[in-house]
């Protein structure tokens, strides 16, 4: 898609939060009324006719846009959240990172097999948080999985997509 508007609006943070990584602060791109538009309309038009009745927004920056596109698309929003931070029982998946190992949860009523289920998070890079919150989402058995992040970095050798063959995945922005 790489609309020009949203590439002209997302800041890039050298050496954040460590030396050798550029950050993609999206933060510029939701202070901008244009591109919040921008987002939720290009989004719209490519998942209006996909049935989707669930929207997964994983911890913390894609709970912003999904929950912006379930008002939209007049369907519910599931939170894919840190250990913890969710009242009732959950299922949890761990996975690696860069760094170590976390663990994403969501509520075991979440999703049934009825819903269409689509996961939404801001930045797609190494694949490992949208991987485990996509297992969370088999757990479920959904009708359906799409998966979508605004920005999919793919200049520092990263190959995140790679890890979601055959899946429906859409990107916002690629660098």
């Amino acid at each position: 898609m790489n609309n020009k508007t949203l590439i002209e609006n997302l800041r890039c943070i050298p050496d954040f939060p460590k030396k050798g990584i550029n950050f993609r602060d999206v933060t510029t791109l939701y202070k901008n009324a244009e591109c919040v538009q921008i987002m939720l309309d290009e989004l719209e038009a490519y998942y209006k006719d996909k049935g989707i009745t669930k929207i997964v927004g994983i911890e913390s920056r894609g709970f912003i846009m999904a929950s912006a596109l379930a008002g939209r698309m007049k369907c519910g929003i599931v939170m894919a959240r840190k250990p913890g931070k969710l009242p009732a029982t959950v299922i949890k998946e761990s996975f690696s990172k860069e760094y170590g190992v976390d663990t994403i949860e969501m509520h075991i009523d979440s999703i049934d097999e009825n819903d269409v289920v689509l996961i939404h998070d801001d930045l797609l890079a190494t694949g490992g948080t949208a991987k485990a919150a996509y297992d969370l989402v088999q757990h479920f058995h959904p009708k359906k999985v799409y998966m979508n992040f605004i920005i999919e970095i793919k200049d520092e050798g990263l190959h995140g997509r790679d890890v979601f063959k055959g899946i429906d995945l859409t990107t916002l922005v690629t660098i």
